[in-house]
């Protein structure tokens, strides 16, 4: 990387986390004299962030990095960095993988990408793709990255706001407390700051969002809570509408659910995995919530907002999933009283079909 390298383009996969880190990313880069462009063609840096989470966004990394690394009519490529959570859980094995790449930083560390990137401009040409000839950090540093970011440039009616991040639940099918590590809080008084100015800059509403989001506690001193928070950014003024995401069915207390009757400001709007129908599976995932539990709390949150809307997320295939266990996954809706579903080769077959024409265009 020379000294010219100004401009830089950041790639998001996953998340609503990964999209605040690649703004915040951003940030860190604007701060150093770098400018954004809005594809990878015209860029200098290249910053890929990823998500473990799913397998095709995994690939999708080593498929940006093989045409990023492709010389440029002039002979050039730009530096590519390897971040997010994939960086976190695979590190040098990136660079086996992909020689190409030069920066390799994780979730927690990302406050050090602009080192990192004067790290990979000292490494001599010749000794890229060496064992050691990149710049790596997948550190989880005790200080929190936040209280080494410059201020935010975001601008805009919405905006994500991280309170949050890492899990303590180590649910079995789940990365996250490997790739994230455990949960930590954001003082109130930052966020409150951090919020004020998303407002001033143009922002209207704020989602509010974490790995565990409902898990949150205020820091160090874990004397806050979410429904604390959100009351607390309810009054400042100009902020209109607050929502949050992703929750833990454990961590949904009755102060958070008589926020969304005392909050006119909170949304009636709740993403609560539930993962299965059966208490079975759903102890075999470690998720230390039954079938039951979580209906109860959805009764508990209807009846203070009975305009709630709901979405969840549902695991199809776990080990151990058989086929009297299949209708209970969607045991609170009304599909589950419904006859057995239409044969697996008659749905793969429809799926496969292109939809109707319609015979006329909808009303707009």
């Amino acid at each position: 990387m020379s000294a010219e390298t100004t401009r830089y383009y950041v790639k998001s996969f996953g998340c609503q986390m990964n999209v605040y880190d690649s703004e915040r990313m951003g940030d860190l880069l604007a701060a150093e004299g770098h400018v954004a462009v809005d594809s990878a063609d015209g860029a200098d840096i290249v910053v890929l962030n990823t998500c473990h989470i799913r397998e095709k966004a995994a690939e999708k990394l080593y498929s940006d990095i093989g045409r990023l690394k492709k010389p440029r009519a002039d002979g050039s490529r730009p530096v590519i960095v390897a971040a997010g959570c994939v960086a976190q859980a695979e590190g040098a094995e990136i660079g086996r993988r992909a020689p190409a790449v030069d920066v390799i930083v994780g979730p927690l560390a990302y406050h050090n990408l602009p080192a990192l990137l004067r790290e990979a401009a000292a490494i001599p040409e010749d000794a890229r793709g060496a064992r050691w000839g990149r710049a790596i950090d997948t550190d989880m540093p005790a200080v929190p990255k936040f209280a080494h970011l410059p201020a935010r440039r975001h601008q805009g009616a919405s905006a994500f706001l991280t309170v949050q991040e890492g899990c303590d639940k180590f649910c079995t099918f789940c990365v996250v407390p490997y790739t994230r590590g455990g949960e930590t809080s954001r003082p109130q008084a930052d966020l409150v700051a951090e919020a004020e100015a998303l407002v001033a800059a143009g922002a209207v509403e704020i989602t509010l969002i974490g790995q565990n989001v409902n898990a949150y506690d205020g820091g160090a001193a874990g004397t806050d809570s979410l429904p604390l928070l959100i009351a607390r950014l309810a009054d400042i003024p100009g902020l209109q509408r607050i929502r949050y995401t992703t929750s833990h069915p454990r961590d949904m207390t009755r102060a958070l659910i008589e926020a969304h009757r005392d909050i006119p400001k909170l949304m009636p709007y709740l993403h609560l995995p539930v993962q299965s129908g059966s208490s079975r599976i759903l102890k075999a995932m470690n998720r230390a919530h039954t079938r039951e539990s979580y209906l109860a709390t959805l009764a508990e949150l209807r009846s203070v907002r009975s305009d709630v809307a709901l979405s969840g997320d549902f695991i199809v295939g776990f080990p151990g999933e058989t086929g009297p266990i299949l209708p209970t996954r969607c045991a609170s809706s009304p599909r589950s009283a419904m006859p057995r579903p239409i044969a697996s080769n008659i749905r793969s077959a429809r799926a496969r079909r292109p939809p109707p024409c319609p015979t006329r265009c909808p009303s707009r």
